[in-house]
């Protein structure tokens, strides 16, 4: 009897451990890295979501900036980290662009991870010097063809994405001649386009619209295929150039190996707080448009990305800075 007690007593326990190890999800805070520095694109989305995705969750979403190497830095560690929906990051298309242009990255931006869910894409902006001789899509194209090499375009650096939006651009315009100025950043290359030392710039909405709005650069067009509500004023560059098309994205991710149930449940809980209109008017206002997918919408975006910008950079022969 003093046996069968002890049997039932030691089962007793073991189903307890059981029950407490796999007490429901998430059990404790959530760590949101953003791999680049507080006040970017990706820091400011990244704590919309987190406030509004932790009051969903029952637990705090810490927002954690771990910059450095251009975002590898943070999104590195994560990949790294347990794959139990604790350890997440908070990244843009940036590192597509990234993986097309460095071979030696520390993670693949594919097998690393389990993509979560998409935040937002947004469109860049065609922009110019106030005094470049266009006003339209077709006045763009038409003017640096009739003037090939003569004009520049800035960019915040070899391989940016907006280096690869640029080129993108040239790829499907033959004749459309102009000279890349890489700088270091993006504040360094909008104040040489505002002062005439490069003539164009394509970036991103949040980058160009202030300064167009206050009438220090002139905006041509937008990227997206459609006029867009981020500056519905804005004719697409497609109109010039058929089916040119560029767009910006931020997303969550976790370690490769999270469990699928987990990444559903995030999904969920993010596309949820995408829903509210606070949410959306927010985005809109930095440039950005609320974009819910599902996992293995978001994986196939990756996916595309990834192998369109390798293709890109080959022919273009873009290389990291």
């Amino acid at each position: 009897m003093h046996k069968r007690t002890l049997i039932l007593a030691a089962a007793l326990a073991a189903t307890a451990a059981g029950l407490a190890h796999a007490q429901p999800y998430p059990a404790k805070p959530i760590t949101m890295v953003v791999p680049y520095p507080p006040g970017g694109s990706n820091d400011v989305f990244a704590r919309v979501i987190a406030k509004e995705l932790g009051d969903l969750l029952k637990q705090p979403v810490i927002v954690d900036n771990r910059p450095g190497a251009s975002g590898t830095t943070g999104t590195a560690s994560v990949a790294k980290a347990a794959p139990d929906g604790y350890t997440l990051v908070a990244i843009s298309s940036s590192m597509t662009t990234n993986a097309a242009v460095q071979p030696r990255l520390p993670f693949d931006p594919v097998k690393s991870f389990a993509p979560v869910a998409m935040f937002a894409q947004g469109p860049f902006v065609v922009a110019v010097n106030n005094d470049f001789p266009a006003k339209t899509p077709a006045d763009l194209v038409r003017e640096v063809k009739a003037h090939p090499n003569q004009y520049n375009y800035a960019t915040s650096g070899t391989g940016s994405v907006n280096h690869f939006a640029t080129e993108l651009l040239r790829s499907m315009a033959p004749g459309f001649d102009i000279t890349h100025v890489p700088y270091k950043g993006q504040g360094p290359a909008v104040t040489d386009v505002i002062g005439n030392q490069v003539q164009m710039m394509i970036s991103s909405g949040p980058s160009i619209l202030p300064m167009v709005r206050g009438g220090k650069l002139r905006a041509i067009a937008i990227t997206s295929l459609q006029p867009s509500p981020i500056a519905p004023e804005l004719p697409p560059m497609a109109t010039a150039v058929p089916g040119y098309e560029f767009s910006l994205w931020w997303g969550l991710l976790s370690p490769a190996g999270t469990p699928p149930a987990i990444v559903n449940q995030l999904n969920q809980a993010v596309n949820q707080v995408l829903a509210r209109p606070e949410t959306k008017a927010h985005f809109l206002r930095e440039g950005a448009i609320a974009n819910p997918l599902t996992p293995a919408q978001f994986a196939d975006t990756i996916q595309k990305d990834v192998a369109r910008w390798k293709a890109l950079a080959k022919d273009r022969n873009i290389t990291a800075d």
